[in-house]
């Protein structure tokens, strides 16, 4: 497994083509994800709690080599609000994504120049780096639409770029309307949360997600080029099960590609012609 220094290294010596992506997975929903020259940091996560299974992979002043950086709700493992200015000082150009409805009030609060921070909501897109990134309104268990702006605090994103095509979920639930709006793509990856929910964990506090078998039929619905499980590994108390959604997927989508992710181990994947 590779961190610090180490990891930078990798994700700086990968060249790819047109057609082609990089993905280092960190743990949680965090992921590194390279397209042509460009890196994104897709919820990166880097406070070092007592209670976390996976540390902390990366430090702030480690990545000096962001062009974007997404934060999909304001969780700390999605928005690490104390790490976000080191981020912002070792990359200095990057700018960092995240919903409109939450702009102002994180530049306010972290603190961090509103001219950093580029917002977007449900069917909105920015245009940065040479990408596209789109919002799509992400339930989390509710959908939480702010009914004086009709803005989302929770969503997923949409990156296009060198021909490749990414869905991270982020935090979601399945919500009538979804795969609507997601038909629209075809994805060459999807990023999806398996940790589901229950009751105790709500009362706790604990916001849930999809569980593995409703994963499971997304991915098999929207039929992307591959399909790989998070979200599951970092949290004693909100776990989920890689194995079982693998195999769900293997047994119900025989056709849908499926892997399991290992931490910061670099995977390639290119896109599907459709």
């Amino acid at each position: 497994m590779l961190t610090g220094k180490a990891l930078i290294a990798d994700l700086n010596a990968c060249t790819l083509p047109n057609g082609q992506a990089a993905l280092w997975w960190c743990g949680q929903q965090s992921w590194i994800l390279k397209l042509g020259g460009q890196v994104v940091y897709l919820d990166p996560f880097l406070t070092p709690l007592p209670s976390r299974l996976v540390p902390p992979l990366l430090t702030p002043a480690d990545i000096t080599n962001a062009a974007l950086i997404t934060g999909t709700h304001d969780h700390l493992d999605h928005i690490d609000r104390n790490m976000w200015p080191g981020i912002a000082a070792a990359s200095p150009t990057a700018t960092f994504v995240v919903p409109d409805l939450l702009r102002k009030r994180l530049a306010a609060e972290i603190p961090m120049p509103e001219a950093r921070l580029a917002g977007v909501n449900d069917g909105g897109s920015v245009h940065l780096a040479g990408l596209t990134i789109t919002g799509v309104a992400a339930a989390h268990e509710f959908l939480d639409r702010d009914a004086a702006t009709g803005r989302y605090p929770h969503l997923s994103y949409v990156i296009e770029g060198h021909g490749c095509t990414i869905f991270h979920a982020g935090d979601a639930c399945l919500y009538e309307g979804l795969v609507t709006k997601l038909s629209r793509w075809h994805f060459d990856v999807m990023l999806l949360p398996i940790n589901g929910r229950d009751a105790q964990r709500y009362r706790s506090g604990c916001i849930g997600n999809m569980t593995y078998q409703e994963a499971a039929d997304l991915a098999g619905t929207l039929k992307p080029g591959l399909v790989m499980p998070a979200h599951f590994d970092m949290f004693a108390s909100n776990p989920g099960d890689p194995e079982a959604f693998a195999d769900y997927v293997r047994a119900k989508y025989p056709a849908q590609a499926v892997a399991i992710p290992r931490h910061t181990e670099r995977r390639v994947v290119a896109a599907v012609p459709f």
